[in-house]
This record gives C-alpha cells, structure tokens and sequence, in this order.
C-alpha cells in the first residue's frame, strides 16, 4: 500500500530479520583540537586533530563515513580551491588513511606533511587530519588506527568550528535534520 511513485504501490509485506551493529560516533572538537572515539557508550580513544583553517573552517554536524581509501589523491582543483594559474591549491598524490564525510569533499584522514599541528592548531581546506606517515605503512599511527577501527557507516560529529552545520544532502547526513522534517521526507504516510 505504499506508493513507490505515482500510480504505483506496493503489493507485498515482507519480514525482514537483520542485527544492529556496534555504535561508533567521533566528536572532534575544533577548539580543543581532540577527536574523542566513543564505541558502544564507552570512550575507546582520544585523538588529537587538526580540522579546517579560519579561512577553510570544516562543517559542524553530523557526517557520516561513505567511503574508505588506504591511500587517495586529494587535487584542491576538484572542489574549488584554485590558484589563479587554474591549478589546485593542494595536489597531494597519496594521502593516506582517507575516508570521505561530505560529497562535496570534507574528509577524515592521516597527514604526513603537518609536522607539529596535531592538538594544536587547525590548517587544512576543511577536512580532519590525524598524525600519519607517508604510504600509509606504518600501523602505529593514529590515522592507521582510526582507519583500522572505522567502518562505512560511523558517525564523525564536528562541534565548535566557525563554519556553519553541513546540510543534510551533502553526503549521507541526513543526521542534522530534526525528526519532523524527517519523517515529512518518508514515503510512510
């Protein structure tokens, strides 16, 4: 009895089993420069970060891990960030331990090339990095670790940055709408 589109329903009932996996929700703190790792109500980690620049500032809210890379190129050029030759302001060919928050480009991911800025200071294009090496080889660091521990799925809320909350289509985080607009949205009428 739900309609799919116009004209068109549903015909069947269906019972469905599945089983809930852990809960992992990261709060990272733009202020304290920290990322908190909370699994199943308990805190398993505290991390130290470094998030958008006053300039670049990350979004706050909710986002959601959509994609993992063991090692990707991020090219400022692709979302925005050009210099005025046309060319990115960043092109790093092998950034380790990178996971996607946002569609529009917001990650979380290691860093090798920010000596000293973890815990205290926030310098990026807007994503959030944690401590890495160079080829992603090396599983002591905190981006390796967060990597190994994540999964498509996680929550990463961002709190205390300048920038304004991430909207809910850019990416997969529906999460910063409140429930009324929510369920407004639902095909369960």
């Amino acid at each position: 009895g739900v309609e799919a589109a116009p004209g068109v329903k549903g015909v069947q009932n269906k019972k469905v089993n599945f089983q809930i996996g852990r809960s992992q929700v990261s709060t990272v703190d733009a202020k304290t420069h920290q990322m908190t790792v909370v699994r199943d109500g308990k805190t398993i980690r505290t991390i130290p970060i470094s998030a958008g620049s006053k300039d670049h500032p990350t979004y706050n809210g909710k986002m959601v891990v959509s994609e993992k890379y063991q090692q990707t190129r991020m090219d400022g050029s692709t979302v925005g960030f050009t210099n005025n030759d046309g060319k990115g302001e960043y092109d790093i060919p092998d950034v380790p331990h990178a996971m996607r928050l946002s569609s529009s480009g917001t990650f979380l991911h290691g860093n090798y090339w920010g000596k000293g800025i973890f815990g205290n200071a926030n310098t990026s294009h807007g994503c959030i990095g944690l401590e890495d090496v160079k080829g992603a080889g090396d599983p002591g660091t905190d981006g390796a670790w967060f990597y190994q521990n994540s999964l498509i799925g996680d929550v990463v809320q961002m709190v205390n940055s300048p920038d304004k909350t991430i909207k809910p289509d850019n990416g997969l985080n529906g999460w910063n709408m409140d429930w009324n607009e929510w369920v407004a949205g639902s095909a369960v009428k």
